[in-house]
């Protein structure tokens, strides 16, 4: 099952963008291989199980695999990923540039951009409060 949630051509794309991990001097439990760990990733990416309920024949724990993405996600491995396959696709003009979309937190503002005006007030002063106002009348009400 894992050669086809991470065929060969897409580990070897991402394997080089993974960080490298240094060995333990004190020894200890070895560590999951980091393919097994990507399985096991997008494994419950594609069926939307809880990380707790990760098959134990994928070769590792769920909690392995979250903390593994969690990693990776801090490491910018994704963002380097994307970054490579968009570079990859511009490059064989395999982007269909009719169905994009960009996004305004992705582009900054140009500085020196004049400030939108501000928004007139409808009306002098504020409005009033309908709460305190229910107060009073209240207060003012005969006692029973």
């Amino acid at each position: 099952m894992g050669k086809l949630l991470v065929p060969d051509e897409l580990w070897e794309r991402i394997e080089p963008l993974l960080p490298k991990t240094e060995p333990k001097p004190q020894g200890g439990r070895p560590r999951t291989p980091d393919r097994t760990a990507l399985t096991g990733i997008l494994f419950v990416l594609r069926t939307g199980i809880p990380w707790e309920y990760l098959p134990q024949e994928l070769g590792c724990s769920g909690m392995t695999c979250w903390r593994r993405l969690r990693d990776w996600q801090q490491a910018g491995v994704w963002d380097r990923l994307h970054e490579a396959l968009l570079d990859e696709l511009g490059g064989a003009d395999k982007i269909n540039w009719n169905r994009a979309a960009l996004d305004a937190s992705l582009v900054p503002a140009k500085r020196g951009a004049k400030r939108p005006a501000r928004t007139p007030r409808i009306a002098a002063g504020r409005a009033r409060n309908i709460t305190s106002w229910s107060i009073r009348v209240a207060s003012r009400s005969p006692s029973r």
